[in-house]
């Protein structure tokens, strides 16, 4: 079982591969920014926290890369707005 979040540039998308189905968000970037667009989690990944377990590798790797982040997706903008730990990444 892979854990990782992964980006796939070539689609515009994060994803997290678990026992070979694929949880995504699909983003855009422009300048210092990523807008975040779709969250899509397959329903044989829901419940288990992948949705959650994806928007917090995004995030971390946006403040790795210095990014400022746009919720587009209702599923992101509540996670942050669930944890205040995140909220200075809002651009």
């Amino acid at each position: 079982m892979t854990r990782e979040v992964q980006d796939n540039p070539a689609m515009r998308r994060y994803e997290l591969t678990i026992d070979g189905t694929t949880a995504f968000v699909q983003y855009r970037l422009d300048d210092n920014a990523i807008a975040l667009l779709h969250t899509e989690v397959p329903s044989e990944l829901a419940g288990q926290g992948v949705g959650s377990a994806l928007v917090k590798g995004i995030l971390d790797a946006a403040r790795e890369q210095g990014l400022k982040v746009v919720p587009r997706c209702a599923f992101v903008a509540n996670y942050i707005e669930r944890r205040p730990e995140y909220q200075d990444l809002l651009a």
